[in-house]
């Protein structure tokens, strides 16, 4: 049976919410079995993940590929942290595998696999994600497909030349079954996004792309920002996403950010208690 494309026209803010938060303590589990990982991203964008599985993407987390899903291809495929903690929040994903992220022969790997379930590419060579959804997203058109793509890119991918051919011809083709999600945490591998890329926003609308900027942690925002991107035609959609590394647990939000993050082993029980205290308004 194909899937309804209609996401419900009330979101349960506080059930996402703590979908977000869940998955948030996912990402410090599979963390703490090596003692590090992409912790900071993977907290940091946890109320994008919850808000796009539970609540605007159309799938069956019984039929990961059902003909008619909507698909989430996550172009930062070190993130791939967060996207195991959705799935796993979701149930494809055994939540007792959790703990063997990052391990030999692991299905979790720090980077995606595409033969790990909900998988939809294979991230990680930085530059290549929007490229593939475009080429879904046609696919999709010609088939007269109801189905949309949600692309994850970060600002430090925006360095790349080709993720800016890509977004020329996601604006010469419309497609507006097409929502670019750029993560906006002002850090990548060494500190700090090497080249200026701001006004970030401005550069996606001189692409051709319905273009939004929000806070990337307030979930009712991002919530507000996905449902006017699918009420917007004739153009594909750019939301601009400001997270913060580390959001949800105040140690790491305050500590230098760091593209890797190493925990003693000390730390890990605070760590998740500071989480457990934090306020749910910002997961």
């Amino acid at each position: 049976m194909a899937l309804a494309n209609h996401p419900p026209a009330t979101a349960d803010l506080a059930a996402l919410r703590a979908r977000a938060k869940s998955m948030r303590r996912h990402v410090l589990a599979m963390a703490r079995g090596p003692g590090q990982g992409y912790v900071g991203q993977g907290l940091g964008i946890s109320d994008v993940l919850a808000a796009l599985y539970f609540h605007e993407m159309r799938w069956d987390p019984a039929d990961v590929k059902a003909a008619d899903r909507d698909r989430f291809l996550l172009s930062t495929g070190h993130y791939s942290i967060a996207l195991w903690a959705a799935l796993a929040e979701a149930g494809v994903i055994p939540l007792d595998e959790l703990v063997t992220y990052g391990a030999d022969d692991s299905r979790l790997e720090m980077s995606t696999l595409d033969t790990t379930p909900g998988v939809e590419m294979i991230g990680g060579s930085l530059g290549h994600g929007l490229g593939q959804a475009i080429g879904m997203a046609l696919g999709l058109r010609l088939a007269k497909s109801p189905a949309r793509i949600f692309c994850e890119l970060s600002d430090g991918e925006m360095q790349e030349g080709s993720t800016w051919e890509a977004a020329m011809a996601a604006g010469h083709f419309s497609l507006d079954n097409l929502v670019a999600l750029i993560d906006c945490n002002g850090i990548q591998a060494d500190g700090p996004v090497v080249l200026d890329m701001e006004p970030v926003a401005d550069k996606w609308r001189a692409f051709g792309f319905a273009t939004q900027e929000i806070d990337g942690n307030d979930l009712a925002a991002v919530v507000a920002a996905l449902e006017k991107a699918r009420a917007t035609d004739g153009k594909p959609h750019a939301i601009v996403l400001r997270t913060r590394p580390g959001q949800g647990v105040p140690t790491l939000l305050a500590r230098e950010k760091a593209h890797f993050v190493r925990v003693e082993p000390d730390e890990w029980d605070a760590l998740i208690d500071e989480l457990d205290r934090t306020e749910a308004d910002h997961g």
